[in-house]
């Protein structure tokens, strides 16, 4: 019998790492299905989580397909199953289903520099792709990573980009100023333009808070860099995953389908509802 889509595939966790603590708590959670269930996803697609007898949530993957051995969720603490996910422990079984959504086109972006630009747990969604670009690295031109946080307790995979900055350029920044922090302070889009990255042959994909968005994509344009070189994530309330149920829709489209992935060239065209 074909199995139900709506139907979640049983998951442990089989690791799970504190990022950041405090009220925006955020963990790192690694499953591996049970039963011999799997998926194979792309770079910018999602799951959706549950927990049983909580409800679910979707969550961007944010582990690279070259990856084989699990899949990685990045979850800020928010809401009821998010907090619900933040108190199981390695060992405990979730459900996952999917994977949903469109892609990160990076097979055309073969022979072209990449700049990725984050902003807190936004980092997230853009780290399958990093880690795809990374991986594959002979297959790209340079590649580049702004990050930024509210303070340098609020990053995401610290101990990582301390590695990173060993294999490609790597800009952090803080929003204010605190003891011992030796990189850049001031948001996001004031450390793209203070760096001012090169438009030609250039990729940029972009997550964060939707102002952290709106602005550095505004420092991109100024330095050149054309709608069709500019992509970002769309995350709305998605609730079903696979277009019926109309609670992520953006005008006709439905971000679960026919996003989250989506150029500056397409998404500026459709309704300011996101």
């Amino acid at each position: 019998m074909e199995h139900n889509e709506y139907i979640p595939k049983p998951a442990k966790l089989i690791s799970i790492k504190e990022e950041v603590g405090g009220a925006r708590a955020i963990k790192t959670f690694r499953t591996q299905f049970i039963d011999e269930h799997s998926f194979s996803h792309q770079c910018g697609q999602c799951a959706m989580l549950s927990v049983f007898g909580k409800g679910e949530a979707m969550i961007s993957i944010s582990s690279s397909p070259l990856q084989k051995d699990y899949h990685q969720f990045s979850i800020l603490k928010t809401g009821r199953v998010t907090s619900a996910l933040h108190e199981m422990v390695e060992g405990d079984t979730i459900g996952i289903r999917g994977p949903y959504g469109n892609h990160f086109p990076i097979d055309e972006w073969k022979g072209k520099n990449l700049v990725f630009i984050g902003g807190g747990i936004g980092l997230a969604p853009i780290w399958s792709v990093l880690q795809t670009a990374l991986g594959k690295k002979e297959d790209y031109g340079e590649l580049t990573l702004f990050y930024g946080s509210r303070t340098s307790k609020d990053q995401v995979f610290r101990e990582e980009l301390k590695e990173l900055k060993k294999k490609m350029t790597v800009h952090l920044s803080v929003d204010v100023e605190e003891p011992g922090w030796q990189e850049f302070v001031g948001f996001v889009p004031a450390n793209i333009k203070d760096k001012a990255p090169n438009p030609e042959n250039t990729i940029t994909v972009t997550c964060g808070p939707p102002i952290m968005i709106k602005f550095a994509i505004l420092a991109l344009q100024e330095f050149g860099f054309k709608d069709e070189q500019l992509y970002t994530t769309v995350e709305n309330k998605m609730k079903c995953g696979i277009g019926k149920c109309g609670r992520c829709n953006i005008g006709p489209h439905y971000v679960c389908k026919d996003g989250p992935v989506y150029s500056w060239a397409e998404l500026k065209n459709l309704p300011q509802e996101y």
